[in-house]
């Protein structure tokens, strides 16, 4: 194998394949020190594909801290301390954001069922993969559909990416966003005007509803308050190996009641775990 990772592929105007030089220095051995760090720090399994991802993604992080290559941007980040903001941007960098309003829309169905099931009352809902905030808010939409928007529910929605937490706070997205019925669009989404034309804002009633916070699974600490009633973990742990997923099951068993309900990705199964989960439905899973 060669020691060095020195082009990319592009496609020309004939759409065939071709190579081209790289900005930065980017070694195999680069490639190999970006997997370890973003395992240690957040838990991520990087494929070993996946070196002109990192390639494309990191290359803006060394524009703004002035670095000529990969090895002195890796040398200088593991030589900061842990508090440091560019270990931040580093795993902002490297986390996937794919996200939409009622994603995997069974869930939402399911979750409705379920909140009529267990009855009146205040809700305790993790969203622990909040992205940029339409996950968060859909499970919002439902809670407020089914148990009225004087319920008391609250919903924990946390990321590991910052940037993407900005955006969930301002809640507002393009008029077009995809999974929005026309009924939801009136009921729960002020439209915009003038220089706001073409935008759409989350209701000021819903968004209390939200608590957005930073949070890494990897965490030691999950202080995350009160018992949750539900949790939703969608399309996360593909990103992380088998013992990481057991590790971050056992944390969520410890922070879910018995008999709370986990939502997970429709490409994730966790029977390895059935000790301490049940599969309840459709990737959902019981608490034990």
């Amino acid at each position: 194998m060669a020691d060095s990772i020195t082009s990319v592929l592009s496609v020309n105007a004939s759409g065939a394949s071709a190579r081209v030089d790289q900005e930065f220095s980017f070694a195999a051995a680069d490639f190999e020190k970006v997997r370890e760090l973003i395992y240690q720090h957040a838990g991520i399994s990087l494929n070993p594909g996946k070196q002109a991802m990192v390639y494309s993604r990191l290359s803006r992080r060394l524009r703004e801290t002035a670095h000529k290559g990969f090895a002195s941007y890796l040398h200088g980040l593991q030589s900061s301390p842990p508090n440091d903001p560019e270990w931040q941007e580093f795993i902002n960098c490297l986390t996937t954001n794919l996200t939409a309003f009622f994603r995997e829309d069974h869930h939402f169905t399911a979750l409705a069922q379920d909140l009529r099931a267990q009855g009146k009352g205040a809700r305790r809902i993790w969203c622990s993969a909040a992205s940029t905030g339409e996950e968060p808010y859909s499970i919002a939409m439902v809670v407020a559909e089914t148990l009225g928007l004087t319920s008391g529910s609250k919903i924990v929605a946390s990321d590991i990416d910052t940037k993407v937490l900005t955006t969930a706070r301002r809640a507002v997205y393009d008029a077009e966003a995809r999974g929005l019925s026309a009924e939801r669009l009136q009921r729960h989404f002020m439209r915009g005007r003038g220089n706001n034309s073409g935008f759409i804002r989350v209701k000021p009633e819903l968004v209390s509803m939200v608590e957005f916070r930073t949070f890494n699974l990897m965490s030691k600490d999950w202080s995350l308050g009160d018992a949750f009633d539900l949790i939703f973990c969608r399309n996360v742990m593909i990103y992380f190996d088998a013992t990481t997923q057991r590790r971050v099951l056992q944390q969520m068993h410890r922070v879910l009641k018995p008999g709370g309900l986990l939502y997970v990705g429709h490409s994730e199964n966790f029977t390895d775990s059935r000790d301490i989960f049940r599969l309840r439905g459709k990737t959902i899973y019981e608490r034990v």
